[in-house]
């Protein structure tokens, strides 16, 4: 752990003097015809003492949310995706060096936190909201997990492999936590509702009715959010991964996601993202019912930026740039460089990523 620790704070300091030298810069004047599409999930302090939720799905707290967006102010034209879609369709021009800001999943910090930073500073964004959490009390599997293992006496885990994980303290405790997620994640639907009941019965804690309320958005919030500028698209009802659903699965999951998210804003739904978002977890089978759906536009979390001319070929699938808990805006840059690899080695997080 101690030699882990040494080599990233190398990589740290050698980030941080390629930022200061201006290298990240370069990709942006050798290319300025790349589109950033930056992807956040939570904007939290997950360092609190009453967070019990899933701690690898918050991508910055709302103090370093600010610093990155006012890196992004400095250096890029963010754009709405609708801009984009205009493009696609030869009504508007694209400007060069064109970002845009996304969030998955539909949690309420997109609104308490996030809004507020991109007000201040004219940017937009687009949230891709999984449709059956939206007002209500159901927690995703991530977070129900975090609860359980953060309230339970015991200080073991079983999987549902049949192992058991331990714990100590609390890092180790934060480490279990993602090891269950992990194991479960590509579970089918059903097989995933039966481990989270089988999590609280084995750590024997209750989950209270009201343990989730007020974690994700209500459709009120959405609504408010909307009407002063912050786009929406969908992402699937049941945010499950495509590729592990049935085709028939998959098409309800595209239109009853894409048709509540236009009901209730009133607003067309023309961007979807993929849950998930990795080289597996979409295929052409999957891209063609989300084209039949009516999306013009859908997006990955492969590691981007996209070209241009990529874009215009292929713009179901395009390419996002995941955000962790990146501890330097130098590791930010590098990524929004396209030098991900870097960016990402020895990063100071959980090591789970992508809901």
């Amino acid at each position: 752990m101690k030699k882990k620790f040494g080599r990233s704070r190398i990589i740290n300091s050698i980030l941080d003097g390629l930022f200061d030298l201006g290298i990240f810069s370069i990709p942006r004047q050798i290319n300025p015809h790349l589109l950033t599409v930056l992807n956040y999930h939570r904007i939290v302090d997950s360092s609190v003492n009453d967070f019990h939720t899933f701690k690898p799905n918050v991508s910055a707290s709302p103090e370093t949310f600010a610093l990155q967006m006012d890196y992004v102010k400095k250096h890029y034209n963010a754009i709405p995706v609708k801009h984009l879609a205009a493009w696609l369709r030869g009504e508007r021009p694209l400007p060069s060096r064109a970002a845009i800001i996304t969030f998955d999943d539909g949690y309420f910090d997109n609104l308490k936190y996030a809004y507020p930073v991109l007000k201040e500073r004219g940017l937009t964004a687009i949230i891709f909201l999984a449709t059956n959490y939206m007002g209500s009390n159901l927690p995703f599997y991530w977070d129900y997990a975090a609860y359980c293992i953060c309230h339970t006496d015991k200080e073991r885990v079983r999987l549902p492999s049949g192992m058991d994980v331990s714990w100590t303290d609390s890092v180790s405790r934060d480490r279990a936590v993602n090891q269950w997620v992990w194991s479960v994640k590509y579970l089918p639907q059903d097989e995933k509702l039966r481990a989270m009941d089988d999590l609280s019965k084995d750590l024997g804690v209750a989950v209270p009715s009201n343990a989730f309320v007020g974690l994700y958005l209500t459709w009120d919030q959405v609504r408010e959010l909307s009407s002063v500028g912050i786009e929406f698209g969908a992402h699937t009802s049941s945010h499950p991964i495509l590729t592990r659903a049935s085709l028939s699965q998959v098409e309800n999951e595209l239109s009853v996601s894409k048709g509540r998210v236009q009901e209730e804003t009133g607003k067309p739904a023309l961007s979807f993202a993929y849950p998930n978002g990795g080289a597996s977890d979409f295929s052409p089978e999957v891209v063609k019912l989300v084209q039949k759906t009516g999306f013009e536009l859908a997006f990955t979390l492969m590691p981007g930026p996209t070209s241009y001319r990529s874009v215009k070929k292929s713009p179901l699938t395009i390419r996002r740039i995941y955000v962790g808990q990146s501890s330097t805006l130098p590791r930010f840059a590098a990524k929004l460089a396209g030098i991900e690899k870097v960016a990402d080695f020895f990063q100071p997080t959980s090591g789970m990523s992508r809901y």
